[in-house]
């Protein structure tokens, strides 16, 4: 029989974790003589004896799912022999009326002065409460993922997450229908719970997506794990007579700096999946983070220059690259480059934001801004040079953006810009985007006299195919296909077919990267239209480019 003054300490160290639980339901277990407090919801919910109870342990186990006792027992079993550790697992527990649950229990060993094990004491989050589970699955939702991320930055706990993902989940969709896809992705789950060695929390985002939060792992770990999954996925799985292929994704950040916020924190997690899902064949994709050649964390650089699209695009510039007309060498027009400037005054390149930004919600934003800047400064480029086009880049963010022909027409109006004069790029990036979506973007963009270019081509996206599809006005050659030019003739023969192709298509070719005059006379003689590069001009400052040109 446990002891008055036992029982009065047993109340104290469950009140102390009790205020501090933000919805779980806390146990305190006194080891010595197996005796236990546990939460007023607790036994509402499980049907539970009383909220005091001896051999606690034992009758909570009759509540675990049977194909989750094991993992239980093993995880209780090794914090009480190794001495140290963590009991943190996600099982399924049911209530009073049967019906299981997906919970995550954590708990620790206190130990006395002589250490020898005093109390267990832990929290239990059942997922369905709080509108935070997914019904599917039985993990927590996005919702809770959100939560819990915003939840660790407050309390500054470095984490790391992972984000995995599908390739062909909607083609098993197709083959079998919804509900198969549905008992499959549940399989799956059970799968990755079963094979998690307790590194972290699992979540249900969107779709097939499944997030991991961890406080424990190194990358390594996370990234052996994911190899695991991914070896055993992509073998054939026999599931309900059928026999199935998974092709999975990962990407991962590291977040030790907890002055950024939870978007921004997505926006690079989600980046580095989309390096996995479609440019390294599913390999594992970690968001480098860390200090840069400033000294500033990337991951809060990337949340200022968030906070500096929020905050009216402040802090933000737009440079020009010169384009020439590959006959006179006079200027054609110029190419609007996108640059954030730090609060140094350190100008930060594109290719260091971008790729993140480019899948966050306030995109669109920033996108918008760009065109409006680059049209308002050009105005006054026109006056002297009538046919001077303006080149600006769109974003697949911005084309799948349903008002973006809308936000295109506005501007063009509140401005006063000739649309003859504006050239819209698509960029290498958007093939992310349905096809009969940029087909029908392409022909309205043209039908309000604005000019099409396919960015980049012979890159990726940038093919043959796609001519095919698009109205196009301007075929834009990557300078990877002329950098050699001068000494290999197969890239001469190369720009003087494509030059063709674009005749074909009734379009015309500016060609990137014409780094010297040797370059040039080349390239000129492949009858190109147009040319840019940093023989005529790197990319300079509005500023500059008007004490040049102007």
């Amino acid at each position: 029989m446990i002891t008055a003054s036992r029982l009065e300490r047993l109340n104290r160290i469950y009140e102390s974790y009790d205020m501090v639980a933000e919805g779980t339901d806390v146990y305190v277990c006194d080891i010595k003589y197996d005796y236990s407090r546990w939460s007023k919801n607790s036994v509402d919910i499980y049907g539970l004896p009383s909220e005091y109870m001896y051999s606690a342990g034992d009758i909570w186990e009759q509540h675990i799912h049977p194909d989750d006792k094991e993992a239980y027992r093993s995880s209780i079993e090794e914090i009480f022999h190794n001495g140290k550790g963590m009991h943190d697992l996600q099982y399924r527990a049911k209530d009073q009326k049967g019906k299981y649950y997906m919970c995550t229990c954590k708990g620790i060993v206190i130990f006395d002065d002589n250490k020898q094990p005093e109390y267990f004491v832990g929290m239990i989050r059942n997922h369905s409460i709080n509108k935070s589970v997914d019904n599917i699955t039985g993990l927590r939702n996005q919702n809770g993922f959100l939560y819990d991320i915003d939840r660790y930055l407050a309390n500054h706990i470095p984490i790391k997450i992972v984000m995995y993902g599908s390739t062909n989940f909607t083609r098993i969709n197709d083959l079998f229908g919804y509900d198969f896809g549905t008992r499959f992705l549940q399989h799956c789950t059970r799968f990755m719970l079963d094979n998690n060695k307790n590194l972290g929390d699992l979540y249900r985002l969107d779709g097939a997506r499944i997030a991991l939060i961890s406080r424990n792992a190194s990358i390594e770990q996370l990234k052996n794990n994911y190899d695991f999954y991914k070896d055993r996925l992509s073998k054939s799985i026999e599931f309900e007579n059928e026999q199935l292929i998974l092709n999975i994704n990962a990407g991962a950040v590291s977040v030790d700096s907890f002055d950024v916020s939870v978007d921004t924190i997505l926006s690079c997690l989600t980046q580095a999946y989309h390096e996995s899902k479609y440019n390294y064949q599913g390999e594992f994709c970690y968001f480098e983070n860390g200090l840069n050649s400033t000294g500033i964390d990337k991951l809060e650089r990337i949340n200022r220059i968030r906070n500096s699209v929020v905050d009216s695009c402040s802090d933000f510039t737009l440079y020009y690259q010169p384009i020439v007309n590959a006959k006179t060498d006079k200027i054609y027009g110029a190419e609007a480059l996108i640059r954030w400037v730090d609060s140094d005054g350190n100008i930060v390149m594109p290719n260091d934001f971008i790729p993140v930004l480019e899948n966050d919600a306030l995109f669109p934003v920033l996108g918008e801004w760009i065109l409006r800047q680059a049209m308002q400064e050009c105005l006054s480029v026109i006056e002297k040079y009538k046919d001077f086009v303006l080149n600006v880049n769109l974003s697949y963010a911005q084309l799948q953006n349903a008002d973006f022909l809308n936000v295109v027409k506005r501007a063009l109006d509140d401005i006063g810009f000739p649309t003859k004069n504006l050239c819209l790029e698509i960029t290498e990036r958007s093939r992310f985007l349905d096809r009969d979506l940029l087909r029908d973007i392409s022909f309205k963009l043209r039908s309000m006299g604005i000019k099409v270019a396919l960015d980049g081509f012979g890159t990726g996206f940038s093919s043959l195919e796609i001519l095919q599809i698009l109205d196009i006005d301007v075929i834009k050659i990557d300078r990877a296909f002329i950098k050699n030019i001068v000494n290999d003739p197969k890239q001469n023969s190369l720009v003087k077919l494509v030059n063709k192709i674009a005749e074909i298509y009734g379009a015309y070719t500016c060609v990137e990267g014409v780094e010297n005059i040797e370059m040039r006379d080349i390239i000129k003689n492949c009858d190109v239209a147009t040319m840019q590069g940093y023989l005529y001009s790197k990319p300079i400052s509005f500023g500059d480019f008007c004490d040049k040109y102007l």
